[in-house]
C-alpha cells in the first residue's frame, strides 16, 4: 500500500469536494455529462493528487505526464480536479458550457492550458496516447502516458486497432484507464453491446491488466505503481466504478448519464455530499 492514512483521508475529501463542484456546474450550465464524472471523481483525484507528474503554473513543461481523455464527456470531472489541483481558479467553473467558456462541454486543447487533447468523438484517446508515447519512447523521454476511456467506447473498432498498435510495440510508457462503470447512453453495456471479457481480451492484446474497485484509493494508486514497474508491456487499469457515486438517487442509473439535474435535485445531491464530507471527517476524530 502506497497511502498514508493521512494522505487517504485528504483524497478522499478532495473527491467529495470534486463531486459537489461537478453537481453545481452542471446544475449551473443545465445541460452536461454527471452521472459518469461522479463516478470517476476518486479515479481524478488519485491521478491529479498522487500520481501525475505535472507543474500546474507551466502546464507545457516538457517532462510532465500526459493525461489524454478519451471519454471527453466527463470532462466535468477533468476540471474540477485540475481546478482543486491549482490550474486556475475554483470559481471559473462556473463558466462551464457557457458562451465563449474555456471550459467547453467536451475539453479543447487550444482553449484551456494542462488539456493535452480536445475530445469529443469516441474512440480516438488511445490512438492519441499511442502516438504521444511511441514519441516519447524515439525522444528518449521518461514521462508518461495516461489515458482515460469510458467503456462504452471500447465497442469501437479504433480502439482495438489502437491497443493492437501499443501491445505490439511494448509501449510500456503507457498506463490505460477504464471506466467500467456498465453504462452508456441508450441503456447497460451488457445489454447494448456486450464488452466481456474485457480483461483477457487485452490480456490476449498482450497488455497487462489490472482490475481494481476505481473507488478505492489505494487501490488506484498501487495499480498505478504497479503499471511502472512493467518494463515490456503497457497496462490497462480497468477501474469498476458507480455511476453518479455519491448521489442515490443517480447512482446506477443510465437515465443520468447525459442529464443535468434541476435545482431541487441540485440540492438533495449537496445534502448528501455534505454528510458524506461530515462521515469522512469524524473519521479522523
Amino acid at each position: 500500500m502506497y497511502l498514508s492514512e493521512r494522505e487517504r483521508r485528504f483524497l478522499e475529501e478532495t473527491a467529495n469536494k470534486i463531486r459537489k463542484k461537478i453537481v453545481d456546474i452542471v446544475e449551473d450550465a443545465g445541460s452536461g455529462h454527471i452521472a459518469g464524472p461522479m463516478g470517476m471523481a476518486d479515479v481524478f483525484t488519485a491521478l491529479y493528487f498522487h500520481i501525475l507528474n505535472f507543474d500546474p503554473k507551466n502546464p507545457g513543461w516538457e517532462d510532465r505526464d500526459r493525461l489524454v481523455l478519451s471519454n471527453g464527456h466527463i470532462a466535468p470531472v477533468q476540471y474540477a480536479a485540475m481546478a482543486y489541483a491549482g490550474y486556475f481558479p475554483v470559481k471559473d467553473l462556473k463558466t462551464f458550457r457557457k458562451l465563449h467558456s474555456r471550459f467547453q462541454g467536451h475539453p479543447h486543447r487550444e482553449m484551456l492550458p494542462g488539456i493535452e487533447t480536445s475530445s469529443g468523438p469516441l474512440g480516438e484517446g488511445l490512438a492519441q496516447a499511442a502516438g504521444m508515447a511511441l514519441t516519447a519512447r524515439l525522444d528518449g523521454e521518461k514521462y508518461r502516458i495516461y489515458c482515460v476511456m469510458s467503456d462504452g467506447e471500447q465497442q469501437e473498432g479504433s480502439v482495438w486497432e489502437a491497443a493492437m498498435f501499443i501491445g505490439k510495440n511494448k509501449l510500456s510508457n503507457v498506463t490505460a484507464i477504464i471506466d467500467r462503470n456498465s453504462i452508456q447512453t441508450d441503456g447497460y453495456t451488457e445489454n447494448v453491446m456486450p464488452l466481456e471479457p474485457l480483461h483477457e481480451k487485452y490480456e490476449a492484446f498482450n497488455w497487462h491488466v489490472l482490475d481494481i474497485d476505481g473507488h478505492n484509493l489505494e487501490q488506484m494508486v498501487d495499480a498505478a505503481n504497479e503499471a511502472k514497474a512493467v518494463a515490456y508491456q503497457p497496462t490497462l487499469i480497468i477501474a469498476h466504478t458507480i455511476p453518479g457515486k455519491g448521489v442515490s438517487f443517480m447512482e446506477g442509473n443510465y437515465k443520468w448519464h447525459s442529464r443535468s439535474p434541476n435545482r431541487e435535485e441540485e440540492r438533495k445531491a449537496l445534502a448528501e455530499l455534505r454528510t458524506l464530507q461530515g462521515r469522512i471527517r469524524s473519521e479522523d476524530d
